[in-house]
């Protein structure tokens, strides 16, 4: 298992921008596929992004496509997810996951490694 420790997480008024990280550590990050999940207040855990391996491949949930933008610097074992024209509604714990393969996952279950999770809340 990869152990992830995310960050920068934080409070931010609507329109603003906030990237967040997750350290990786544990296994070889490269042949790790990434994934961004995020849970809001009352709601379950939903996608928000992937990235393959390599970071050649990546995959946006519709409600963020064209504000966020995963990316990953495997020289640094990072992955990093710039967030954009926040809104309201991006009010959740963002959580960082792994998974064993190189191949980009959207579902929860394809990942086996999770961090602690940080929180984003966008003001309005």
């Amino acid at each position: 298992q990869v152990q992830l420790v995310e960050s920068g997480g934080g409070p931010v008024q609507a329109g603003g921008s906030l990237r967040l990280s997750c350290a990786a550590s544990g296994r070889t990050f490269s042949s790790s596929g990434m994934g961004w999940f995020r849970q809001a207040p009352g709601k379950e855990r939903t996608f928000v992004a992937a990235i393959s391996g390599s970071g050649v491949s990546t995959y946006y949930a519709n409600s963020v496509k064209g504000r966020f933008t995963i990316s990953r610097d495997n020289a640094r074992n990072t992955v990093y997810l710039q967030m954009s024209s926040l809104k309201p509604e991006d009010t959740a714990v963002y959580y960082c996951a792994a998974r064993g393969v190189m191949a980009l996952a959207t579902r929860p279950a394809a990942f086996d490694s999770w961090g602690q999770g940080t929180q984003v809340t966008v003001s309005s």
